[in-house]
């Protein structure tokens, strides 16, 4: 018997009301911030992941989907957002538009890991991307809307965790007495810290083993080594962060798992739990990224939330979405002749943008009306011998009990009306 591949769920029609609740709030919200939509392929050259999310991390040593096709070209699942993005705004010259660009996404995720509750190797994502402006207010509107993301869906108990990592110029010189301090204690680490401290010594910050975590705890500090402008931009985010009146917390060992972040970082955790294992969203800037990738010069933020994960801490919460508005009628019938009514008034109801579910088969009254209560429909129209004679139908009231005989001609204006 065949089954889902392990890491991955089939998003059934009870849940589906949860994803298009998140996608709706997420899509109402960027209207509200000016952000518009943007769709990326599935797969992209493998190198652009190698390149952006870089060589010695997790992602790409352990986690990426990766084939050549048939021209013998590597490609690779999306591992993450924000790089198929910014190749976009370079290939299609995005910088001549008005900066920054305001985008935001949904988009299917792959990666190779452990499967865990609410992470999955295949799994689906919102992300906002603000490319093309440096200003640290911008960061602190990115950051809110992340934050009044959450707001929107009715999630509470959520902390904002805050750091910087220091640019290109300050930052190697901070990593230096990061791996300084490592070295004293390489005997203590996991077997990933210790190629962590010889390939990625900022991912070292972010391990979850105690005794690593121990080390972590007593490590310098990236905001106390960094230069000039970027003190100046953190602080500034900080200001704006209050002006806004968004609480927050400074989390020194906060680093984010991707090469290509600058400066600003952060993460939205319920409170009381800590790392990227219980994180429902983050993000921070990448103001190097699109130079890598062969464009201009461009800073930009942005943050991503997985979407199951949100799902999840909504059924912990008891946040429930609102059910559909539309009124859906059942159609029943009693009968050969019956039925032929039956499907001509379905199609004109349909056509009158009435949503429909008509019975077939030739069950009994009783069980098609048990049909119509399970699926929790507003009305019930019935069709028998005596309705086809005289050209009319039961309404029935399925919340009321109540019914009366309407004529078929004025059915689907009527029910247009209620």
């Amino acid at each position: 018997m065949y089954k889902s591949p392990r890491g991955t769920a089939d998003i059934l029609p009870g849940e589906q009301g949860y994803f298009r609740f998140i996608e709706e709030r997420a899509a109402l919200l960027c209207q509200l911030y000016g952000y518009e939509r943007i769709d990326t392929p599935v797969f992209e050259d493998a190198r652009l992941f190698i390149r952006t999310i870089g060589p010695g991390t997790d992602i790409v040593e352990k986690e990426t989907y990766t084939f050549d096709d048939r021209s013998g070209q590597a490609m690779t699942l999306r591992p993450e957002g924000t790089a198929p993005i910014c190749r976009a705004y370079i290939e299609h010259g995005m910088h001549n538009l008005p900066q920054p660009m305001r985008l935001y996404y949904f988009a299917s995720i792959f990666r190779y890991e452990r499967p865990q509750k609410g992470r999955y190797r295949q799994h689906q994502q919102f992300g906002v991307e603000a490319i093309g402006d440096g200003d640290p207010a911008l960061d602190a509107e990115v950051i809110d809307v992340a934050c009044q993301f959450f707001d929107s869906l009715g999630i509470g108990n959520l902390s904002l965790q805050l750091n910087s990592i220091g640019c290109k110029l300050c930052r190697p010189a901070y990593l230096e007495e990061l791996k300084g301090h490592y070295s004293a204690h390489v005997d203590r680490l996991c077997s990933d810290c210790k190629a962590r401290l010889r390939k990625n010594p900022l991912r070292l910050m972010d391990c979850k083993k105690p005794y690593c975590q121990d080390i972590a705890q007593s490590a310098p500090r990236s905001i106390e080594h960094l230069c000039p402008q970027c003190k100046e931009h953190f602080e500034s985010v900080v200001n704006y962060l209050l002006i806004l009146g968004i609480p927050f917390e400074k989390n020194h060992r906060l680093v984010r798992g991707l090469d290509y972040y600058t400066k600003t970082v952060f993460e939205i955790q319920p409170q009381g739990e800590e790392g990227a294992q219980s994180a429902v969203g983050g993000g921070g800037r990448y103001d190097d990224l699109i130079e890598e990738l062969g464009g201009k010069p461009t800073p930009a933020i942005g943050f991503a939330v997985g979407i199951e994960r949100i799902v999840l801490n909504m059924k912990q919460q008891g946040v429930i979405p609102p059910a559909p508005s539309a009124q859906m009628v059942f159609v029943a019938y009693l009968g050969d002749e019956a039925k032929a009514e039956a499907v001509k008034l379905t199609a004109e109801l349909r056509r009158g943008g009435i949503a429909v579910v008509s019975n077939l088969g030739d069950r009994s009254l009783k069980a098609q009306l048990r049909q119509a209560n399970t699926l929790g429909v507003a009305y019930a129209l019935i069709i028998g011998e005596e309705e086809v004679d005289s050209r009319t139908v039961m309404l029935r009231d399925m919340a009321k009990g109540e019914q009366r005989k309407v004529s078929m001609d004025e059915v689907v204006g009527l029910l247009e009306r209620s």
